[in-house]
């Protein structure tokens, strides 16, 4: 019997999990490590609340962690209550699928202002996540600027210009809505430092600005090159780019907007003792694409500012890091180690780009690995061993069950589930 351990439940973790299962059937046993007591990492906490669509994938996730040789081992942090080494010494293998949970920084002047938040904490804070749960945004003046072309831009946008009944249906937890519904914010401008056809914004995403309630999308027409242009572009780029050629031709009748500030490059924050506005740069493209400033600046008024310029993976003592990923080759990290999903490439790609990304890794380590495993191994017993000395409290899947049934039973009329923010809240359903 062989055992492997996945280090992280979301996206990443449950497709490798999968693709391990299919690989050795029933001779395998595959352990699902989180940091947290309960499963699923970015859908849980990184997928917009009022995109249950996407979140519906954990359907499938359940179906592999009902799985004979599959188990979840949760509330365990690699790196403090277990070693890599201790986990090399307990199993066959071990596949890092820890993600990028942290922002990257801007490196500007005054972005440690208050006020100045990263993408990843804000979208914790809406979505329940308990290292985020009390960050209490800026939302009492009128405007908020968010820097990134990408759909987590697209997602705090549209989170902030929501009304509170567009909002019904979805998982927002309450002390966000409650918030939200409350805000000052009239204006939201989304900074990029490359033009419309550089964006890195999904149709899909893009075309629900066009249809909130009390919100219009605001587009500068001169920001485009001739329609022609258009033609050679790949052809979710092309859709994208024709959505924003179409808002630039809205009627500005709503209360609140969201402004495309294209070629406009962030230099420093400024205001007295909390973020108050942006500077920004001018840019061009040169002739290769790439955003070169012309030394022309202007002020954007911002008491709340949002980043989204990418994510890094958190670093493990003894694991080679480099870049915000983890050095590896192909996936293989050293001999039985190996990196999948975001913590092996980078942040990159889509929930879905995932599941061939660890069918690879499980391909690789089955090669590795044709034939029975250690009796020196003994895998979940031996860390369960190991944690219970060290005073490390894991849950499993069918505490998980216990959580999801009692964050459904206290949800608020038309949605799927009130989450609890915080772990002490998470063992006290587990009468812990």
């Amino acid at each position: 019997m062989r055992h492997f351990a996945i280090v992280g439940s979301g996206p990443a973790g449950f497709y490798t999990a999968e693709a391990l299962e299919k690989a050795y059937g029933g001779e395998a046993r595959i352990d699902i490590l989180d940091r947290f007591p309960v499963p699923y990492g970015l859908i849980r906490f990184g997928v917009a609340p009022d995109h249950q669509s996407l979140k519906a994938v954990s359907k499938r996730y359940d179906k592999v962690a009902e799985s004979t040789g599959v188990d979840f081992i949760g509330n365990v942090t690699v790196g403090r209550d277990v070693s890599i080494a201790e986990l090399l010494d307990l199993y066959d293998a071990v596949i890092l699928a820890t993600g990028a949970p942290h922002d990257r920084k801007l490196g500007i002047p005054g972005e440690d202002l208050p006020g100045v938040v990263g993408s990843a904490e804000f979208v914790g804070w809406y979505n329940g996540h308990p290292e985020f749960a009390d960050l209490d945004p800026f939302l009492n003046g009128p405007h908020a600027a968010v820097v990134g072309n990408g759909n987590v831009a697209l997602d705090c946008a549209r989170i902030l210009s929501k009304t509170r009944h567009e909002f019904e249906g979805s998982d927002i937890v309450g002390h966000a809505l409650d918030a939200l519904d409350s805000s000052a914010i009239r204006t939201v401008t989304i900074l990029g430092r490359r033009g419309p056809h550089q964006i890195a914004m999904t149709p899909k995403e893009l075309g629900e600005l066009g249809h909130l309630e009390a919100a219009v999308p605001v587009v500068e027409p001169g920001d485009f090159p001739p329609v022609e242009a258009d033609d050679p572009l790949e052809p979710g780029l092309r859709k994208s780019v024709t959505l924003l050629r179409g808002f630039a031709a809205l009627p500005q009748d709503k209360p609140k907007r969201i402004v495309f500030d294209f070629f406009a490059k962030p230099v420093a924050i400024e205001g007295d003792g909390k973020a108050e506005r942006i500077i920004v740069e001018k840019t061009m493209l040169d002739d290769k694409g790439a955003a070169r400033g012309t030394g022309e600046t202007y002020d954007v008024p911002a008491s709340l500012i949002v980043t989204a310029i990418g994510y890094s993976t958190s670093p493990i003592p003894d694991v080679p890091f480099e870049g915000g990923k983890f050095v590896n080759q192909n996936g293989r990290i050293a001999d039985r180690l190996y990196a999948v999903g975001w913590a092996r490439r980078g942040p990159s790609g889509t929930i879905g780009t995932n599941r061939p990304d660890g069918y690879e890794v499980a391909d690789q380590v089955a090669a590795g690995m044709p034939g029975g495993g250690s009796a020196e191994r003994p895998g979940a017993e031996g860390l369960k061993r190991l944690l219970c000395e060290r005073g490390v409290m894991p849950t499993d899947y069918d505490d998980w069950r216990k959580i999801e049934e009692s964050e459904a039973g206290r949800a608020r009329p038309g949605s799927p589930r009130e989450k609890f923010v915080r772990p002490s809240d998470w063992f006290s359903v587990l009468g812990r």
